[in-house]
């Protein structure tokens, strides 16, 4: 099969990873030269995906488009397209419309009963204020009183719906895809987030630690979402352990990054296969999870000749052309900028082991060996700190 990627940064890089698993050609199209999927590709066009003339040539022969960027302009050209050349475009635009919103999606929970945090002022501080636009933790802060929340609205004077301001809760991060079409809905596997000192995911394991009722509160959850929205495709769901309870915190209905990894190593299903499905109209209603999942755990590093540093994906995003590397200093697999003599790089590692306890083990062994190889000392695993959200005031 012949497909064609929209957009080389993370999410084009997971898509590019996966489609190359599957055995697929794949046709990657990015504005800029230096995404890190760039060099993944099969083929690798640097055009402006907004513009349907220079698409049309490029995307001749292709059986399936995959849009891996969030950019309006990009999916209405898109799906032009599509209906010029035939080709399916993976991309439910309804769906995308109301999870691309925090504060549609967070009036979708209220509707559904589904666990979340408490808006405000309907909660005590502290409390978490995030644009609603926005992926991830991008503009994500943490106010801890009255004093620092007049301040933020002094300064960014937030108009409704532009922030969503709710409850700050505490706890692990979990996150779940759900995938189908017309009513029929496949949870996949959990996967357990970590996150660093700035609240970008640094590290995605599997399996997780939650108990078999939690689990399939969990997926009940993401089949009512799906359901309530009439997902064509694929969608993730983010929640938090918050006292026992889990809270939904968002929703994205487009192909997701890390964790996708994380369920093929795990699972050995690819959900990039499973998408692509959806689409080709092949999709044949027998999805399940195997009885017995491997432990992985996949993790970003940078590396300097003081440091060895676990960080979020956005070092990644910005690493520029990465390579495949197997066998990496103890990692099953690496996603690197890394060549021999170069002192400053950064990598995703992948380690797969038969239990969480051997997978650890294998991660401890690889960073020592990283350490050895380069006569670097320190290693640092930051975690969130919530004062670096606090805003003055405080």
């Amino acid at each position: 099969m012949r497909i064609a990627v929209i957009g080389g940064k993370l999410q084009g890089l997971e898509a590019v990873y996966l489609a190359g698993k599957a055995g697929w050609e794949i046709i990657l199209i990015d504005k800029d030269r230096d995404v890190p999927a760039s060099e993944l590709a099969h083929c690798f066009h640097c055009l402006n995906a907004a513009s349907l003339e220079n698409l049309i040539p490029t995307l001749d022969g292709c059986d399936l488009i995959i849009p891996a960027l969030e950019d309006m302009g990009v999916f209405k050209v898109l799906l032009e397209l599509s209906r010029l050349l035939k080709i399916p475009v993976a991309l439910d635009m309804a769906a995308y419309e109301i999870t691309s919103s925090k504060s549609v999606s967070d009036r979708l929970f209220g509707e559904l009963n589904i666990p979340s945090p408490k808006p405000w002022p309907q909660c005590s501080f502290p409390i978490i204020v995030k644009p609603s636009g926005s992926s991830g933790s991008e503009g994500v802060l943490k106010i801890d009183n009255q004093e620092g929340y007049e301040v933020f609205k002094k300064e960014n004077k937030p108009e409704p719906d532009q922030w969503v301001t709710q409850e700050y809760v505490e706890g692990p991060s979990y996150s779940i895809e759900v995938i189908g079409h017309q009513g029929s809905y496949y949870p996949l596997q959990v996967t357990g987030l970590e996150m660093d000192d700035l609240y970008d995911c640094k590290r995605v394991y599997a399996p997780v630690e939650l108990n078999t009722r939690q689990l399939k509160q969990f997926s009940d959850i993401a089949i009512a979402i799906a359901k309530e929205i009439s997902l064509n495709g694929i969608m993730d769901v983010e929640v938090i352990l918050h006292q026992g309870q889990l809270k939904v915190l968002e929703i994205d209905a487009r192909f997701p990054s890390q964790t996708p990894t994380v369920v093929y190593h795990s699972t050995g299903i690819n959900m990039l296969e499973l998408f692509a499905d959806v689409y080709l109209e092949k999709m044949d209603n027998k999805i399940s999870l195997p009885a017995f999942e491997k432990a992985v755990i996949f993790e970003h590093v940078v590396v300097n000749p003081d440091s060895i540093s676990i960080a979020g994906e956005h070092i990644i995003g910005s690493a520029g052309p990465l390579k495949y590397i197997e066998n990496f200093f103890g990692a099953d697999e690496a996603l690197t900028n890394y060549y021999p003599g170069k002192e400053n790089w950064v990598a995703t590692l992948i380690y797969k082991a038969d239990s969480l306890e051997s997978v650890h083990e294998k991660k401890d062994n690889a960073i020592r060996s990283l350490m050895s190889a380069f006569n670097i000392k320190r290693y640092n695993d930051p975690v969130p700190e919530p004062e670096r959200f606090n805003m003055r005031g405080n």
